[in-house]
Formats: C-alpha cells, structure tokens, sequence
C-alpha cells in the first residue's frame, strides 16, 4: 500500500507487479475500494504493473467532501499524472468508470486503453433515484459521496454524454445482462458512440470482475490488457 497526493488530497493505491511492466489502472465503483480488485490485479501483475486506487472518500484515502463524478475525474487525472502514467490501461467498475469515460472525453491522450464494466450513461434518470437510506452500521466509504453522485445521476451534465464521441483510447464496455444496474439498451448507446468502442456482455449482474472473474479476465486479455 502506498500513498500520493492530489490536489491536497491523500490517495491510497495498491501497487503490484513487475517494475517497468505495462501499467494498469484499476478504478473501484461507489462504496467499494482498491480490494475489490485483488483478484484480477492478482492476475495482471504477472506481465503488467497494476496500480488499485482508492478515490476521495473511499477505503484508505482521505475523505475531504466535494465528492462527484466531475470530482472523481479530474482526481483521477491528477493519480494518473502524478505517478507518471500516461497512456495506461484503465479498467474501472460502475462509478468509477463513469468518471474515467468522462477522463477519456476531456484528455482523449491521457489514457491508453479503456475498460467500462457497467458504467452510469449519463442520460436523465426517469423516475430519479429517490433519497437513499443510510445502511446501519460502520461504512468503509464517506455516505456524503451518495448524495452528491445520486444528484448527478438524475440530472446530468448534458455535455457528459454528448462529449463520448471525443474519447480516442481503445475501449471495451462490458454490459452485465439483464440483471445489471444499467440498462442494457443504453450501454450499447454507450458503446456506439464512442469511435471504435467494443460491446462484450456478461451475464454476471453489475459485479461482473467478481461474479465472473475468469470471464472478465479473459475479456481483459482479448482486449490485449
């Protein structure tokens, strides 16, 4: 475990695998951590380096508030950069890959390839989310992030759609089935619009890299990650 610093804000991030490896980013999804991924980094870090954060808010990192999806892009820009990982992999799960989609459209030559495991669209929510109940018990992430990314989720950025066709790194969305959290019509919109985006569907749900690891895996390394 180590840690870097962004914008005054402390980031936690495992690293593994060979130095001098091609490296991967591994971005968790909303209330999950860098743990999330130890098997699938377990895998990689036999020929790639792998690079888990936690975001602001999550797992080991600091909890500063001003928690949302535009939030979560630039300090993943700003992960990216600070440890000299320009054109990397980035893999990222549901929150957090709507923020590297919205990464990809702002600094298309930032990131090198581009995993989307059940990402939010960005399309208005109809109905909208309402309020979200606090689960009893001690969290591992701030609760103030539900709030704020819910808000987005129902009304978002009309720019944050419309600006997937600037995304240049190679990408593969991979769509859960029906029983994801994302309508699959709409990821295949997703998929569409973003130049030369690939459409894989696992029918696993929306925790595809832990339901069915050695499918997504596989998916991983067809895309050549």
């Amino acid at each position: 475990m180590r840690t870097v610093t962004v914008d005054g804000v402390r980031l936690a991030h495992r690293v593994s695998g060979p130095e001098g490896a091609p490296p991967v980013v591994p971005v968790h999804g909303r209330g999950e951590n860098a743990t999330t991924w130890d098997r699938i980094a377990a895998e990689l870090a036999a020929d790639r380096r792998v690079y888990a954060v936690d975001l602001r808010g999550h797992g080991l990192s600091d909890r500063p508030g001003g928690y949302g999806f535009d939030a979560f892009r630039d300090e993943l820009g700003g992960f990216l950069k600070a440890l000299g990982l320009i054109c990397a992999t980035v893999v990222a799960h549901s929150m957090g890959a709507g923020a590297a989609c919205l990464l990809a459209a702002r600094e298309p030559g930032l990131i090198g390839g581009l995993v989307l495991e059940e990402p939010p669209v960005f399309l208005p929510l109809d109905p909208p989310r309402p309020p979200a109940v606090r689960p009893a018990g001690a969290l591992g992430f701030d609760r103030e992030i539900v709030p704020a990314t819910d808000t987005q989720l129902n009304d978002p950025e009309p720019s944050w759609c419309e600006g997937l066709s600037a995304i240049t790194a190679d990408t593969l969305v991979v769509a859960g089935g029906p029983a994801g959290h994302v309508p699959q019509d709409q990821l295949s919109r997703l998929a569409g619009s973003v130049p030369g985006a690939r459409l894989l569907t696992i029918a696993a749900g929306h925790l595809v890299h832990t339901e069915r690891p050695e499918e997504f895996l596989a998916a991983l390394r067809e895309s050549g990650v």
